[in-house]
Parts: C-alpha cells; sequence; structure tokens
C-alpha cells in the first residue's frame, strides 16, 4: 500500500499545541493569520496568552498580507538530516512580515546564489500533506 500524503511527508513536523493550532489551520486554507491583540493592535508570533507589548489578554486572530523583507539567511550545503538529503542545497531566511513578525522559512522561486538582504517578498502556500500546509515566501512578482 502507497503512503497517504500526511505519511508521505519524512521532513520535521511543526509541533502543533491549542495556542498555535489557529495558526497551522489557517495555513491550510492558504491564509497567513496570526494574534493581533485587540487593545493595542500588536501582531505578534509565535502565538501567546498575552501581549508582548502591552500585556492585555485580548486578542484575535488576524490574516496578514503575507508581504515580507528577507533580512538575513544562511544556504546549507550538506544535510545534517536524512529528510533533507534531496534538498541541498537549501536556504533558511528570516523574514520580517510587513506587520512586524518574524519568522524562520525558506525562499523559493530564485536561486540561492540570487537571495539578497531587504529583497521584497511574498508568502506561498505549499501543501506538502493533506494535513500541513508550510509558509515559505518567493520574489514578489515571482513565478
Amino acid at each position: 500500500m502507497a503512503d497517504s500524503p500526511s505519511t508521505a511527508y519524512a521532513r520535521p513536523r511543526p509541533f502543533v499545541t491549542t495556542l498555535n493550532k489557529p495558526h497551522w489551520d489557517a495555513l491550510r486554507e492558504h491564509r497567513l493569520s496570526m494574534q493581533r491583540c485587540d487593545d493595542c493592535g500588536h501582531v505578534r508570533f509565535p502565538p501567546g496568552p498575552w501581549c508582548t507589548e502591552c500585556h492585555s489578554r485580548a486578542s484575535t486572530w488576524t490574516d496578514l498580507s503575507g508581504r515580507a523583507t528577507l533580512n538575513s539567511f544562511v544556504v546549507f550545503h550538506r544535510a545534517y538530516f536524512a529528510a533533507f538529503d534531496d534538498a541541498v542545497p537549501y536556504n533558511v531566511a528570516e523574514v520580517t512580515l510587513a506587520e512586524g513578525p518574524r519568522l524562520l522559512a525558506d525562499v523559493v522561486g530564485v536561486a540561492n546564489e540570487a537571495l539578497r538582504g531587504g529583497m521584497d517578498l511574498e508568502v506561498v502556500y505549499d501543501d506538502v500533506a493533506d494535513d500541513l500546509t508550510l509558509a515559505r515566501f518567493r520574489p514578489v512578482g515571482g513565478p
């Protein structure tokens, strides 16, 4: 019997909790969603029980624009985990979303050699399994 899409994904999976589940559920619907403080408007990630700016406990999950800027990145030329053998060389990037939070993700649709700090990026959704979608980023207007 062939593996189902949910079991075929061999790379590490996120640890989904009751606190971060809305984020992962939104990604499966091709939406980038994070907590926004109902009192001061601060958008935060990772999610938490209170605002890191004003300490309010009131927040709402809000869809974001998906726009980001590339801050920094590293290109791995060696797979430190067997599940990444087929991906070498691959990048891991720190991006700042237009709404403020920073994420670690990979940048697709561009050669690693062309990555530059300050690049304007947009989110793309990668359905890696039937129960898991990852947010990746590409240059604005990319393929």
